[in-house]
């Protein structure tokens, strides 16, 4: 459905209510600008999803009219989709230098390099897409080179953050672009979307350089060898890791796939600066004084086959922890991962590692990159907006940031709290929000991507609590009756040889529900399977209270 002619449509297909696939969109007469596309990791009930993306149909529905693809930073809930969606749309790509480093890395796993447009962006950069006019500013994150981005359009101007904090002290040196974003105010911003995330959260962010001082101390102190976990993309965190071995004389490893490849990409553009000399291959560890290595790794979140759970439980190659090892968690575990987490921190102080864990607040080992209340109450004082749109957050975030936006003045019926799918019409520069299009979750699991719906989940959940049980069952075609079985197998729900009287009754009742339908002259099999899975599921009920899923095999010689 696209909009009137001269109506701004605004909506979002992923990053409300949730945290994760952050993906929005503009709209206006032929023009479709896209802002992010990314993914998320799914929960526990999500049985072997490896990843969740945004439903891109309406887009699909609409792509001769889709302009451009604007990436406004490098985390995987901003890029993470964008292979899957370029499979399905080829539309040009625009971002800033170290995003495009990170965007190439996927591309060429997908291979998609060589077909997809990549144009590089900066904060100076003006675009112009038919009726509506970009152009960016300069904010501060936890990864280099990220956007806010302005779109002028003739109903006026719409501001979309990006994710930010207020870092006056940067470690990158990377200032955010505050006279430029009070300027945009000034002029007048008709609707302002904001991110959410620490819209909970009191106060301000502390500077990502107080995180430095205290990697440094933990690093002289260490008696043998540093292992810090991180996220690869917090390429400031990888810069005072790095200056931390440096000052304390240590050789650095680099342990984990997204590691190396995000190290890689930091260095060949200029946004890490190692010392020549310093990096060394893990083979090189053991034949090192534990006082002269550091070790930069992945698994920060618990993740059960990166680099820091494998050195956890004794699993990686050439490398030990060992006694009075320090370890560091450099990182806050995302709600979700916490058990994850936990197991790892458990396993190293069995190992008999010195482990630096918990908030930043505790350890100072880490700071969010996310705006705190007084931040956002900044960011909307700045840019004065007359409609809000919170994004990126659960909805109590966005419900908080709503609370923050009436404080500092905005109308209180001018913030529009939206679910993923609803659209924000703004037309005579009145905004209304009455609609929705097509979103949702796409799943993506091994090479799949979208062939995974709700009815197998639903069989996969069913199989991991209560089993399955074939029955397979011979029929003879010319004489219509049993020849053979009926032949139970267990798998998950109990175990046959202790179970023989369940399951010698449950061949009985088969047997007794198959003749009747034969006497009846019942020979679809359908009919058949129906009615063995109804007795049989009964029965089993009534004797285990468990539902496994039943599955008949009738055969016909």
């Amino acid at each position: 459905m696209s909009t009137a002619n001269n109506t701004l449509s605004i909506f979002a297909l992923g990053g409300v209510n949730e945290i994760g696939k952050n993906m929005y969109a503009l709209e206006y007469l032929n023009d479709i600008l896209i802002i992010d596309c990314g993914s998320k990791f799914p929960d526990e009930s999500l049985l072997g999803i490896d990843l969740i993306i945004p439903d891109f149909s309406y887009l699909q529905e609409n792509q001769e009219r889709i302009r451009a693809l604007i990436v406004t930073h490098g985390h995987e809930d901003h890029i993470g989709g964008i292979p899957y969606f370029l499979k399905t749309l080829n539309v040009p790509i625009y971002a800033t230098r170290f995003t495009l480093g990170l965007i190439e890395l996927k591309l060429k796993e997908h291979r998609l390099l060589g077909e997809t447009r990549l144009e590089l962006i900066n904060s100076e950069s003006r675009l112009k897409f038919g009726e509506i006019e970009v152009s960016f500013f300069k904010v501060n994150h936890s990864i280099p080179d990220c956007l806010g981005i302005v779109f002028d359009t003739p109903e006026g101007r719409v501001v979309h953050t990006g994710d930010f904090k207020f870092d006056l002290t940067p470690v990158n040196q990377q200032y955010a672009d505050i006279h430029k974003m009070a300027e945009i105010g000034r002029q007048g911003v008709l609707v302002l979307l904001s991110e959410s995330t620490n819209a909970e959260r009191p106060g301000s962010t502390t500077s990502e350089r107080v995180v430095g001082t205290h990697i440094e101390e933990a690093f002289a102190k260490a008696e043998r060898k540093v292992i810090i976990s991180t996220f690869a993309s917090n390429v400031n965190r990888v810069q005072q890791v790095i200056d931390a071995a440096r000052k304390t004389n240590r050789k650095l490893a680099l342990l984990g796939r997204s590691m190396v490849n995000v190290v890689e990409v930091a260095r060949e553009r200029g946004y890490v600066d190692i010392p020549e000399g310093m990096l060394i291959d893990q083979s090189q560890i053991n034949h090192l004084a534990p006082e002269k290595v550091a070790i930069l790794c992945t698994g920060s979140q618990g993740e059960p086959m990166a680099a820091l759970a494998r050195l956890s439980s004794n699993n990686f190659r050439d490398v030990s922890i060992l006694p009075d090892d320090t370890v560091i968690l450099a990182a806050s575990p995302i709600p979700g991962n916490e058990r994850g987490v936990s197991k790892i921190i458990d396993n190293l102080f069995q190992l008999g590692a010195h482990v630096i864990y918990g908030s930043g607040s505790t350890t100072g080992m880490h700071v969010s990159g996310h705006a705190n209340q007084e931040e956002l109450k900044l960011m909307l004082t700045l840019m004065k907006p007359t409609y809000f749109v919170p994004i990126h957050g659960e909805f109590r975030m966005l419900h908080q940031h709503r609370l923050l936006a009436e404080s500092v003045g905005v109308e209180r019926e001018n913030t529009f709290i939206i679910t993923n799918g609803d659209v924000v019409d703004v037309q005579n520069s009145v905004a209304r929000q009455t609609r929705r299009i097509q979103a949702g979750n796409t799943f993506v699991d091994g090479v799949g991507v979208g062939d995974i719906g709700s009815i197998v989940l639903r069989d996969r959940k069913q199989l991991s609590e209560d089993g399955m049980l074939v029955i397979v069952i011979t029929l003879s075609k010319s004489e219509r009756k049993i020849i053979s079985g009926p032949d139970t197998i267990s798998r998950g729900f109990v175990y046959a040889r202790d179970s023989e009287e369940l399951l010698n009754e449950v061949n009985r009742l088969v047997k007794s529900a198959v003749n009747d339908l034969l006497d009846d002259n019942v020979q679809q099999w359908n009919v058949m399977k129906q009615s063995i899975k109804k007795s049989i599921g009964q029965y089993l009920f009534s004797q285990t209270k468990r539902k496994p899923m039943i599955l008949p095999i009738i055969i016909e010689v």
